[in-house]
């Protein structure tokens, strides 16, 4: 996809994991950017892909910001040491990684979910930090894995151009659309933070990376 893509309704429901009404009810109120061709309402994506940065950013969809525990949707087993040059390749390691935790009953739908929502837009931040998500409901509880890149990966087409190099995978039940938002939107903020994105960078062992979430930056 280019950056004028237009997007329907259903395209935009899909990626914002909300039903298409959610969305029409959005547009019809000017809570999102969109537009009318004739009768259709219609997005483009780079305005949307913006909107989201925005409320992501400003914790606008988070009223319960400080309610995420790290320790309880990561653990060491699950950040992974990445030396891929190519997104997909990083997605798929992780994807696999996160299949072990046993809130993942799907592997093969969770790797195939989490291409397709990459390929509708990218999940690259800025600040060299990409946070690719999904909601299944072959997945009973949230659960987040880690990947810490050895190498740039620079076809993540980020908003700033900076290749990723951190990758948080989040991976929740389809009903946890709350929760699931205010995980988003607390690694957004927190790894806004350019001296834990360096002690990450820096880290050698999961452990040690692991420390540094649960610690003075996780909470």
């Amino acid at each position: 996809m280019i950056d004028d893509d237009i997007l329907t309704i259903e395209e935009v429901a899909r990626y914002l994991r909300v039903s298409e009404r959610t969305v029409y009810d959005w547009a019809q109120k000017g809570e999102i950017p969109s537009g009318k061709i004739g009768t259709v309402w219609r997005f483009k994506k780079t305005e949307i892909e913006n909107w989201v940065n925005g409320h992501l950013s400003a914790n606008k969809l988070n009223p319960y910001f400080n309610s995420i525990h790290v320790a309880t949707v990561i653990s060491p087993d699950r950040i992974l040491f990445l030396n891929y040059s190519a997104k997909q390749d990083a997605l798929l390691a992780l994807a696999e990684n996160l299949s072990k935790a046993p809130q993942v009953k799907n592997q093969q739908e969770l790797s195939q979910e989490i291409l397709k929502r990459e390929e509708l837009m990218s999940t690259a931040m800025g600040r060299g930090i990409a946070i690719p998500h999904v909601r299944l409901a072959s997945v009973t509880d949230l659960v987040v894995s880690v990947g810490i890149s050895q190498t740039d990966i620079s076809d993540f087409q980020a908003l700033d151009d900076e290749p990723v190099r951190l990758i948080f995978m989040i991976a929740a039940a389809y009903n946890q659309h709350a929760y699931y938002l205010q995980t988003l939107s607390f690694f957004s903020a927190r790894l806004k933070n350019q001296e834990l994105r360096n002690a990450l960078l820096a880290t050698k062992t999961p452990e040690e990376a692991h420390a540094l979430l649960i610690g003075e930056y996780g909470t």
